[in-house]
């Protein structure tokens, strides 16, 4: 029970350092909050707001592993390096990807909504 509570206690802490630290994440965090009583308007199906929620929720879990990257990348180089650049931008990329996964999901459910 102890490791349960220490690892709840730290995903806390990086949950809210990434509040305070990353825009991103805090835009993330609204959009979730207003995400989830839009899912009960747009369709009474479980699976279907599970979809809804679900893919924003993953969002924030790419832009969390984002974010580690990105200030594990800044703390072992202040330097402008390319490699390290390029790491940086694989990072940004893959939260585009869940972006446009969520954006799909969200699409896919309001056009279904709009013509039932």
């Amino acid at each position: 029970m102890k490791h349960i509570w220490r690892a709840f206690t730290n995903s806390w802490k990086g949950i809210v350092a990434a509040t305070q630290s990353e825009l991103a994440f805090r835009q993330e965090l609204v959009l979730l909050a207003a995400a989830i009583p839009l899912s009960l308007i747009l369709t009474p199906d479980f699976s279907k707001r599970l979809a809804l929620v679900g893919s924003l929720i993953f969002v924030m879990v790419v832009e969390l592993l984002n974010t580690a990257i990105e200030k594990l990348c800044d703390r072992i180089t202040g330097e402008p390096d390319p490699a390290i650049g390029r790491i940086k931008d694989m990072g940004s990329a893959a939260v585009g990807f869940s972006l446009l996964f969520a954006g799909i999901i969200w699409l896919w459910i309001v056009i279904e909504w709009i013509w039932l």
